[in-house]
């Protein structure tokens, strides 16, 4: 226990350590939000990473979908490697960090009101970030509170408050780059404490080889009869499998939080290397915890009080008590560096896309910063009483409210952000449809579950659809609703177009 704590004081003192140091960045609304648009590839790298990965997928997914799909639970990881990491480098790197510095757009919502020039997008974007963030926010909570309840039996509303005021005093004091600073330390943690955490669970069954034969001779009548099916390549359930990993892979396209760290970019040299240490990161941690979820009936045979989310916790309960450390300070790494995040992209749109807009609009730079500080402490006690709230009421599964937040955010964005980078013709209409679908779908699915058809029931499978819709009809529909402010928007446009030189090693030349 003394290790424990040791460890825990040690972390949180750096966080804050962090936060002191780098308030210097942070003394104007750019720098506070986007770190200057200065921020090295390692920093934003890992910062995209540690945004991406947090309690929800160690606790939350990897033990419910690991339970659900046995070994072939991996291809998630896989999937969030190369769809969630590696293609959106590609495919969102380059062209997000041109067009955001040339609208001057610091936000999703502002990207999307200058995008379209439309008011009514970036307040109503910024409204559906607000609301939908708080659920992925609570599920946070959630599954680090049941790692402490296990490690040193303290209870949910204390492990809610510590964790929500370090938050808070690192994020208000040093801004963007206080959260990639610590994201980046966080993320070291994650991926040393990964490793060690997966070699010591295998080698509670007697190593890989052990463990997957011992997993080939779980069955589970009431899921499949075919004999060794936890172990196999695929699993008991390829269709739905596919869908979570099209929702936790796609779906990071879409969500603010992430794409707002290819804002911050310093150069071209930058996206190279973030481009793969994301990758990399995302193989080790993503891959390495659904690998790990996997071996969940080898450790527990059936779903009890504490439901999915008791699995992981249980898994570790016969580790070394160092090593139960190592998890604790793990998962928290992984919380912190997501709830700065969420906390750090929800603050900014409301007080630059809604209070600016609607309440305040002659806000100077350094009242902006004031509101902007003051909203990351109103939002991080919003989510910490909901998540009080929530661990009484029906919604117990860690993976529904984060289905819920994913599906209605990228959903609502995923669609209209993709085809506002790269087509011209994307219209104003096309984006309110795909605005409206994709955030409606999901309070429908939410408060109206039973209306569905039995596999769409399910948040995770319906945030697929509703992405889907997007990527399809935003484009569809914006062939018969094209934009009339056509030399808008090849000004816009425009900046892919500059003329830059480069090394031979990087163009051959004529």
């Amino acid at each position: 226990m003394l290790i424990k704590i040791l460890l825990l004081v040690l972390f949180f003192a750096s966080m804050i350590t962090v936060g002191v140091m780098c308030k210097k960045h942070s003394k104007d609304s750019d720098g506070f939000v986007l770190g200057g648009r200065n921020v090295g590839p390692w920093l934003t790298a890992f910062a995209y990473g540690t945004s991406y990965f947090s309690a929800v997928i160690f606790i939350g997914y990897a033990g419910q979908f690991g339970f659900k799909y046995g070994i072939s639970a991996t291809w998630i990881g896989i999937g969030n490697a190369i769809i969630g990491s590696l293609l959106a480098w590609v495919i969102l790197g380059r062209r997000t960090r041109l067009m955001t510095q040339h609208l001057d757009s610091s936000t999703m919502p502002e990207f999307f009101g200058k995008r379209f020039n439309s008011r009514a997008l970036k307040i109503a974007a910024s409204i559906i970030v607000f609301v939908f963030l708080i659920p992925y926010t609570a599920s946070l909570y959630n599954g680090l509170s049941r790692l402490f309840e296990m490690a040193f039996d303290i209870p949910y509303t204390v492990c809610i408050v510590a964790m929500a005021v370090i938050t808070a005093v690192y994020v208000i004091i040093g801004g963007y780059m206080a959260t990639a600073v610590n994201d980046f330390i966080q993320g070291l943690i994650m991926l040393v404490g990964i490793v060690a955490v997966v070699l010591a669970v295998l080698n509670l069954n007697g190593g890989f080889m052990g463990s997957l034969d011992a997993l080939s001779k779980v069955n589970d009548a009431a899921v499949s009869s075919s004999p060794g099916v936890f172990a196999s390549m695929f699993g008991p359930k390829p269709l739905e499998l596919l869908f979570v990993v099209i929702l936790t892979s796609l779906g990071t396209w879409g969500l603010p939080q992430m794409v707002q760290k290819f804002y911050s970019i310093k150069n071209e040299k930058q996206i190279h290397k973030g481009t793969v240490i994301s990758t990399l990161f995302a193989f080790v941690v993503a891959g390495g915890c659904y690998f790990l979820g996997g071996f969940g009936r080898l450790f527990v045979t059936e779903i009890g009080a504490g439901g999915y989310d008791a699995i992981i916790p249980t898994m570790l309960e016969r580790l070394p008590d160092l090593l139960i450390a190592v998890v604790v300070i793990l998962v928290l790494s992984a919380s912190m560096s997501t709830l700065s995040s969420l906390v750090l992209t929800s603050s900014t749109t409301l007080t630059y896309d809604l209070i600016k807009e609607t309440i305040y609009k002659k806000m100077d730079d350094k009242k902006k910063l004031i509101i902007v500080r003051c909203f990351v402490l109103v939002f991080i006690a919003i989510s910490s009483v909901i998540a009080i709230i929530q661990y009484e009421s029906s919604v117990t599964f860690i993976a529904q409210l984060m289905g819920i937040s994913w599906g209605a955010l990228a959903g609502a964005f995923l669609g209209p952000f993709l085809c506002g980078l790269y087509f011209k013709k994307t219209s104003k209409f096309a984006v309110w449809v795909s605005f409206i679908f994709g955030s409606g779908l999901m309070i429908v699915n939410m408060l109206f579950r039973e209306i569905f058809p039995p596999f769409f029931q399910s948040p995770i499978n319906c945030g697929v659809i509703a992405m889907l819709f997007g990527l399809v009809m935003v484009p569809l529909i914006s062939l018969f609703t094209q934009p009339k402010n056509k030399e808008e928007i090849d000004a816009m446009f425009s900046c892919y177009e500059d003329t830059v030189e480069v090394s031979k090693k990087e163009c051959l030349g004529d």
